[in-house]
């Protein structure tokens, strides 16, 4: 007798399991050769410039191929939340260090630190510390920082040398001095400093050199409405009244490196992707003029702000083991050191720093020594939003809109409602 086959709910059934099945086999992302394919997501010049490293990690990996999608960075936030969405992330991405909390909030990346227990490559205590704090989130590590972003200050100096000054300020009552004395040369028409009203960072950093944090209350609160902050937006905020610093952004000074090698401004707080900028675009005549210094504190060497882009496995992938292969290597001393050849990125370990070229490079020395002294914005989701905050309102005060006082609780204001959705799911004991 010919069998009729299973019942229809049944069959229903088995082709669900065999989809299932199918859909398993090809989240493995396994080729017709049986190797694993890792796909890696990278941003902007990085992305372009990682595929240069691989060939050596598939050679020494065998069984083991990578596939690398740049992303811009003005579309990266977006397709990966779209991707989260849709169950299509990739197995390892770059991710900036202020998106991480973010993703661990939605449950998109997997923690780290039974990894990092075993490598004999990845060792905690040779990363700067502000920086390796950038990707731990409830006391769970859920990134390794691929490479390193700091502010601190270019300056020219034949034109502090003017002044009277042998030497870049080290703390805030010597960086007055010497702003007062460059702009009494300087006259009407030039200033001290460059401080672009379109970008937070210069305020923030100044924020991150007080003891108050930015948000209270496990970042369910903002907290600048502290004595802290105060000090620091008097600070910017006097620069700017005090003729130190002109009342522009950065679209007003189309180009900082002409402004600069010109003499409109001394002092400049910048990253260290200028220090190629500067060699290449600054004129002959003042190449042996500038140089780069950390930045000054309210009371001796001060703090910055640790940025920079680190690198995580997605929860999704089937692949965790390979992923974390592909982070060893490219944590390497010898590889972060061949990535700084490439990109001009800074690494986040010291043990890359020995040695040339970074050793080599006097412009780069500061920005060693600053990274002793950074420190991580606050973790939540939300950061970005209150930052952007901090910028409008900052500029808000030092066009005379707000008052000091009147700005820092205006901020408050202003993160409290951001941050109410995140005291709403704390307060429901869900993690956000």
């Amino acid at each position: 007798m010919k069998s009729q086959g299973p019942p229809a709910r049944s069959r229903g059934m088995v082709l669900l399991l065999a989809f299932a099945a199918a859909a398993l086999l090809a989240s493995c992302r396994s080729s017709p050769t049986g190797e694993t394919v890792l796909k890696f997501w990278a941003m902007g010049r990085e992305g372009e410039v990682v595929v240069q490293l691989l060939p050596e990690f598939e050679r020494t990996h065998p069984g083991i191929r990578v596939e690398v999608q740049q992303l811009p960075w003005t579309a990266a936030h977006e397709k990966l939340l779209t991707a989260f969405a849709g169950d299509a992330t990739p197995d390892i991405c770059q991710l900036g260090n202020t998106w991480v909390p973010e993703f661990v909030a939605l449950g998109a990346i997997a923690p780290l630190d039974r990894y990092v227990a075993a490598s004999p490559v990845v060792d905690a205590a040779d990363y700067f510390s502000g920086i390796w704090q950038t990707n731990i989130v409830g006391g769970a590590l859920y990134g390794v920082p691929w490479y390193v972003d700091t502010r601190l200050l270019f300056y020219r100096r034949d034109l502090l040398a003017q002044a009277g000054y042998a030497s870049p300020p080290a703390s805030w009552p010597e960086w007055t001095q010497m702003m007062a004395a460059i702009k009494q040369r300087a006259g009407p028409d030039r200033y001290a400093i460059l401080l672009p009203l379109n970008e937070a960072e210069p305020l923030l950093a100044l924020a991150l050199q007080q003891d108050e944090p930015l948000l209270r209350g496990d970042g369910r609160w903002g907290n600048f409405d502290s004595a802290g902050f105060h000090r620091a937006l008097q600070f910017y905020v006097d620069a700017f009244r005090a003729g130190f610093a002109p009342a522009k952004t950065g679209v007003d000074v189309s180009n900082v490196w002409n402004e600069f090698g010109r003499g409109y401004f001394a002092f400049y707080i910048s990253g260290p992707w200028n220090i190629a900028e500067f060699k290449r675009r600054l004129p002959a005549s003042v190449q042996a003029e500038w140089a780069t210094a950390p930045l000054p504190g309210p009371s001796g060497p001060g703090a910055s702000i640790a940025g920079g882009s680190s690198l995580v496995v997605f929860r999704a992938s089937k692949s965790k083991a390979a992923a974390w292969q592909l982070i060893e290597y490219l944590e390497r001393p010898d590889v972060q050191r061949r990535f700084h050849e490439l990109t001009g990125d800074l690494p986040p370990r010291r043990e890359a720093w020995r040695g040339a070229p970074l050793a080599d490079d006097v412009y780069a020395h500061a920005f060693r020594d600053q990274l002793e002294r950074v420190k991580p914005t606050p973790k939540v989701a939300e950061w970005e939003r209150i930052a952007d905050q901090v910028r409008l309102v900052g500029e808000r005060a030092v066009s005379g809109g707000l008052s000091v006082d009147q700005a820092a609780k205006e901020l408050d204001a202003r993160a409290n409602d951001i941050l109410e959705k995140r005291r709403w799911m704390l307060a429901r004991g869900e993690p956000h």
